[in-house]
Parts: structure tokens; sequence; C-alpha cells
């Protein structure tokens, strides 16, 4: 199911006091939320998001809910990698380690578009953005372990599939396929990362949040939102939206799991293409090949 009308509740009285915790698009939406609850458990939050004064407000609400006055935010667009990779240097630089890493933000059926880099502009922000910003801080990650890279996916992903012959919908686009296939791609990413991190006290894991309503429904046709509407009973808010996130990034019971997906703060199961190593392997190899990287 793509989401649950009876979540049980989770709560958790872990404490981040002297973690540092990233998060991206944590101006809004189940982002900021996952960042205010970050705070409330004495983390370091540095809130990476595109648009700056939105970013500033946030962090203004977050401090105020909050009582942690170490809240920050840096500029971070997901569509332009240099946009990345100073974010990126400005993090390696200036912190001395990186506990948590939230992969949040993302774009969702918006109408074609290409990021700066020439990339479709869903599979561009939600996978390729991520997979360079995570590749760029690794290092320091890996030094900060015990550490965990969460990246929220979506049950959408088993709709998709992995168009490695023309991975920026670039002969044809639907906007919902061109979703799917980034979502898959945030799990298939977290399968083969986990293999990757196996020993370095860095664990990984994806997931579906739940059907939220967030600012990512801005681009759905009248139809769609009137779909919306009627199944809005059914949905979360963003507060709910966030806690499998939390509880990703969190839960002291994950601490020797890796690598899988996950919903409702719950193992969860994903696709079968999100399950296959050989598919895998292709889209990271097409990845540091397209971001000009290399990852071993």
């Amino acid at each position: 199911m793509p989401f649950s009308l009876f979540q049980r509740p989770w709560s958790s009285d872990a404490r981040l006091d002297d973690k540092t915790v990233v998060v991206t698009g944590a101006n809004t939406g189940i982002g900021k939320e996952t960042a205010l609850d970050l705070a409330k458990r004495g983390a370091k939050v540095i809130m990476a998001c595109r648009d700056m004064e939105k970013a500033e407000a946030a962090v203004k609400e977050v401090i105020e809910q909050s009582g942690n006055q170490n809240v920050t935010c840096m500029k971070l667009d997901l569509a332009n990698s240099k946009s990345i990779r100073e974010f990126a240097e400005a993090i390696n630089t200036g912190e001395t380690k990186l506990n948590i890493l939230i992969n949040n933000a993302g774009v969702m059926v918006c109408p074609y578009g290409k990021t700066a880099d020439g990339f479709e502009m869903q599979i561009g922000v939600n996978h390729f953005g991520h997979f360079l910003l995570t590749h760029l801080l690794i290092d320091l990650i890996k030094k900060s372990a015990p550490a965990r890279i969460v990246t929220v996916s979506s049950w959408a992903h088993t709709w998709g599939s992995i168009n490695l012959e023309d991975i920026n919908s670039e002969k044809s686009y639907n906007k919902r396929w061109a979703y799917s296939q980034s979502k898959l791609a945030n799990v298939l990413f977290t399968r083969s990362l986990a293999k990757k991190l196996e020993g370095t006290g860095v664990t990984t894991y994806a997931l579906h949040p739940g059907l939220v309503q967030t600012e990512l429904w801005r681009h759905m046709n009248p139809f769609q939102r009137a779909v919306m509407t009627v199944v809005s009973p059914f949905t979360k808010n963003s507060v709910q939206g966030a806690q499998t996130s939390i509880y990703c990034a969190v839960e002291p019971k994950l601490e020797k799991e890796s690598g899988g997906y996950y919903s409702d703060c719950a193992p969860a199961n994903c696709s079968t293409a999100a399950k296959d190593d050989n598919l895998a392997q292709k889209l990271w190899d097409l990845s540091c090949q397209m971001l000009s990287i290399t990852w071993d």
C-alpha cells in the first residue's frame, strides 16, 4: 500500500547531542519537520536549501520551536553541480564531522526541463544531485562514523523502470514515469551504497514518507488535484510524513541495518526492479560517467 491509515505512532527519546546533520530541501514540508525534530534532539542542523529567503525564515522557526540555537542554513541548488560542489566544499572545510545526511529535497511530476548540467529535471535533482552530493561528502561522513545516510524515495518507485539508454527522457517524456524512474533510482542508489560502505560504520536507508500534502503537488493538473482533494482525508501532513525519515536517522535498532527500504517507520517491500543488483550497478556506473566522477 502507498500509505497506511493506521500508522502506529513512533517516538524515541534518543538524543543527537554533538551530532551534525545536513537536511536537503529543509525550508518546507517534511524536510523542515525533519530538521525541527533533529534540532529538538540536540543536533547541529544545517538546512541545505535553494531559496535562501525561505530558508532563513525556516531557520528562525526551527530555532524558536526547538530551543536549539545551533541551526543554520546554506545555499544548495541540486539542479546545478557547481552549487553542489560549492556547498560540499563549504561543509568539508567548515565542519569537523557529518553524522547524518538526509537526502530529502526533490521535484515531482514537473513539466519537462533540464538542470544546469543538462539532466532531465527529475532524475537530475532527485537522483544525480543527491548522488553527487553524497559522493563529495562521503569521506567526512566516514570519518564521523557511526553515521547514516537517509534518502527519501517514494512508493511511486514501484511504477518505475530505469531507461539506461535514455536516462534524461530526451526521446520521449512522461512526467509521472520520469518521477517514478527517479524514485526507483533512489532505492537502487541506497542498495549499492550500502554494499560499498560495508565495514565503515556508515549505514544507509531509503524510504517512502507516505502520501503527504506538500508543495510537491504544485505541478499536478486540475484533474489530479481534484483526485488528491478527494483522498486528502487519507493523506499525511508534513509532521506525519517526516516520521519515517526521522526513524531512519535516529532509531538505535537500525544501527546494524543498511540498504533497506522503509515505510511507516518499519521495513517495507520494494519492487522487484529495486532489488536488482545488476541494474543497481549499471545505474551506479552510468551516474559516475554522467557526473564525471570516480567512486570505487
